[in-house]
């Protein structure tokens, strides 16, 4: 029964390598038949209940698991080809400055820079007497009038610093984009047609960061931060702390088009891949005043979605995803303290 075996084996054995003779190499040779002993450990091994080519093959042959296509799908597709795409581009470049590369980074600390410095409290101050020194009195007063001294100046406050992160978020990095760059704001992250087909995703995500949510709203750091909006006693959810989170999730929209758009497709021809880590650095920052679990997660969360971003080429179900995580929160938060009884 061997002999015959390998009699089978041998004319399998010619006939490969006549088929690479005539169609591959031509001038190759038939490579040289396995020694005796290779031969005695292979009989030795098919003895003891097979070979190890049969065990290989059918390893290759069984599906993989759920989670290994996720990986495959999401993050090993998207590696592979941002860091396919960055090498082509450099390769077909020349030696010279990145100007591209260069323009998102500035463009991206200025904007960053201006929400910290401008966006808050003491910001608008400066906002204020700036513009009195300007000679828009009136202006400066109102201004003053509607962040310091009226009774819903909370409110106010918020909106100014939304209206910043807006701009810096967003109007800044689009203008740069379509003026310096000359180029379509879809190819940064605002493509809408394919968007559903990574939903699920998306919905698996945030089911998984509901625990996570609950367990970080037993914090008291939590309580004393969410929501931002705080609603006075006996105060309704109508209106201001429903137009706080409409406008809250506007941020979101604008922020995730900022990191996950202008950042990480701004910079992917140069950095490949690693464009997303370029961008989890600065938006892990932005969360230092938050409680120290939101602020590591933040790197987990940038490091996805900023992946994400690259497979579906769309930051909108990222957006989505930040919003309904932000709603959550401020609902535990107000479950906490109370307020829905």
């Amino acid at each position: 029964m061997h002999r015959t075996a390998r009699r089978l084996a041998d004319k399998i054995f010619a006939l490969r390598w006549l088929r690479r003779a005539c169609f591959g190499d031509r001038g190759s040779a038939p490579p040289a038949r396995p020694s005796q002993q290779a031969q005695g450990k292979d009989r030795a091994a098919d003895a003891a209940g097979g070979s190890v080519h049969y065990a290989q093959r059918d390893a290759q042959d069984v599906p993989p698991t759920f989670l290994a296509r996720v990986w495959q799908r999401f993050f090993v597709e998207p590696f592979r080809h941002s860091e396919e795409t960055s090498r082509e581009g450099v390769l077909s470049s020349p030696v010279q400055l990145d100007r591209r590369l260069v323009t998102v980074m500035v463009v991206a600390a200025l904007s960053l820079t201006a929400i910290n410095y401008v966006g808050r409290s003491n910001g608008s101050a400066a906002i204020t007497r700036f513009l009195a020194a300007a000679g828009f009195d009136d202006l400066s007063e109102r201004l003053r009038y509607a962040l310091q001294v009226h009774p819903h100046k909370q409110f106010h406050q918020l909106v100014w610093w939304v209206t910043t992160c807006v701009v810096c978020y967003f109007v800044v990095p689009a203008l740069v984009v379509k003026l310096a760059f000359g180029e379509r704001l879809r190819d940064y992250g605002l493509r809408v047609r394919g968007v559903q087909n990574g939903a699920w995703i998306y919905g698996l995500f945030f089911a998984c960061m509901l625990p996570a949510v609950y367990l970080v709203s037993l914090q008291p750091h939590f309580l004393r931060t969410y929501p931002f909006y705080r609603l006075h006693e006996g105060e309704p959810l109508w209106p201001y702390l429903v137009c706080w989170e409409i406008l809250y999730a506007l941020q979101f929209a604008a922020l995730e088009f900022f990191f996950r758009g202008f950042m990480v497709h701004g910079t992917k021809k140069r950095l490949g891949f690693y464009s997303v880590f370029a961008m989890m650095v600065p938006y892990c920052m932005i969360h230092f005043q938050k409680p120290l679990l939101e602020c590591l997660g933040a790197i987990a969360a940038g490091i996805v979605l900023g992946t994400l971003s690259l497979k579906t080429r769309s930051i909108w179900l990222g957006a989505a995803l930040h919003v309904g995580v932000a709603w959550t929160m401020d609902a535990c938060a107000l479950y906490r303290q109370g307020f829905w009884g």
